[in-house]
């Protein structure tokens, strides 16, 4: 891999800076953990028995959280919250802290929050719900309502913290999380907030979303292998696995970050968003609504394909949405790509939905920083029409980045209804 492609230019004046980290997955319940077994190969899949209360099971294919939030949270405020909100505290509160902030971010700063579901309260539903059929509307719970509307996760990050400014709830299926991102970068740019706390949140492993996702078969049937059953972009993938967690990040005007010193992880500097308008759960052929999206956020970004060394691949292993996604980036980069070390980190902890372009942007973050791509730990033979386009896909092993220098990566999410974001991300330090 070619180690000096292009010089990356310093981040513009409308970037926003990331100061603070937060995820839990099927690999770990935060940031080091998750990021360290994803290192090693590690893969949070394994097979969930789920149904109806009181009704038959039927085995999924599953990657759920590997620490209950429950476990980590006041039981108090668990008590209170639906599991995706659960998910989303836990990971806003590691990033809270590692942007270096106490309970609070301190008197005059503007404080937001953007975090989108792709699902939401689902869990909620289902089980308030059967509590009135069987127990009758006087034994549904009081805090149903906060807790099944999609912005309740966004809102009790929002009290945990004490935003003021604004807190928001974008909903765009799979692509929810990143564009999560885009939004709180339109703040800082815009100046409505100082400081925006964005990511996005999933809890949807319940019989409903099995089933529903089963019927469309979108989902892997390699029950025989569930550690090998999420493969991104290799010739025998079969569909997604479902996956659970959060992926928060802390993003601040730059000028916010310098003024009190924060330690700094890179920068967020560019986002695209197109759709598709042409199916609503299959990505458009040959992926250009996508390849549009990638090619909005480098402009965004004043990045060209040539300063771009690593792509976080929305990559959630199903035959047509691997290839089109593929289709997409060979379209914007060409002879470029190369050059371009390819993740797909859905085949170790499964699809997270709504909170997968988050938890993704968290590891594109970390892979610049730590100047290493993650693997892809299930990918045994690439797909040969894939192979051809000359896609560099990261083998089962971590691929190093360029050991000094200014670095670029681009991080991409597609969602049902012809969502589709890309983020540009870039890191300075030697």
């Amino acid at each position: 891999m070619s180690r000096h492609r292009g010089a990356v230019p310093a981040p513009p004046t409308a970037s926003a800076a990331i100061t603070g980290l937060g995820v839990t997955t099927a690999l770990g319940g935060d940031v080091a953990s998750t990021w360290s077994a994803l290192l090693a190969g590690e893969c949070g899949v394994g097979l969930l028995d789920v149904g109806p209360p009181g009704g038959p099971t039927r085995e999924y294919l599953a990657a759920r959280a590997a620490v209950e939030p429950r476990t980590v949270l006041p039981p108090a405020k668990s008590s209170h919250c639906d599991r995706s909100a659960q998910f989303a505290l836990v990971a806003a509160k590691e990033a809270w802290r590692d942007a270096g902030f106490d309970q609070e971010a301190g008197q005059g700063t503007r404080v937001a929050v953007v975090v989108g579901v792709g699902l939401g309260g689902l869990g909620t539903i289902l089980e308030q719900n059967h509590r009135l059929e069987t127990d009758g509307p006087d034994r549904v719970s009081p805090r149903t309502i906060p807790r099944m509307l999609p912005n309740h996760p966004a809102a009790e990050v929002g009290l945990m913290i004490g935003a003021k400014a604004r807190v928001h709830t974008p909903v765009s299926a799979c692509a929810s999380g990143a564009e999560a991102l885009a939004q709180g970068l339109e703040l800082i740019r815009y100046g409505y907030a100082d400081v925006v706390v964005a990511g996005g949140t999933e809890a949807a492993l319940t019989p409903l979303a099995f089933a529903g996702f089963a019927r469309l078969q979108a989902l892997s049937t390699r029950h025989d292998d569930p550690g090998q059953a999420s493969r991104p972009f290799d010739a025998d993938r079969d569909g997604f696995v479902m996956g659970e967690g959060a992926g928060i990040l802390v993003l601040e005007s730059p000028e916010h970050a310098a003024a009190r010193g924060a330690r700094i992880h890179g920068h967020l500097t560019g986002a695209g968003i197109t759709n598709d308008s042409h199916h609503v759960a299959q990505p458009a052929p040959g992926g250009t609504g996508c390849a549009a999206a990638v090619d909005a956020a480098l402009r965004d970004a004043g990045l060209l394909p040539s300063h771009v060394q690593h792509i976080n691949a929305h990559a959630t292993s199903t035959p047509v949405g691997d290839l089109c996604e593929a289709q997409a980036l060979t379209a914007v980069f060409g002879d470029e790509l190369k050059e371009i070390a390819v993740s797909a980190t859905k085949s170790a902890f499964g699809h997270t939905l709504g909170a997968a372009g988050a938890i993704e942007a968290v590891l594109t973050v970390l892979a610049l920083r730590e100047r290493t791509a993650p693997p892809v730990h299930s990918l045994d033979r690439l797909d040969p029409e894939i192979d051809t386009i000359g896609l560099n896909v990261v083998g089962r092993h971590p691929q190093p980045l360029p050991g000094a220098g200014p670095l670029a990566a681009l991080s991409t999410s597609m969602g049902f209804g012809g969502h589709n974001v890309a983020l540009a991300f870039t890191h300075t330090a030697a």
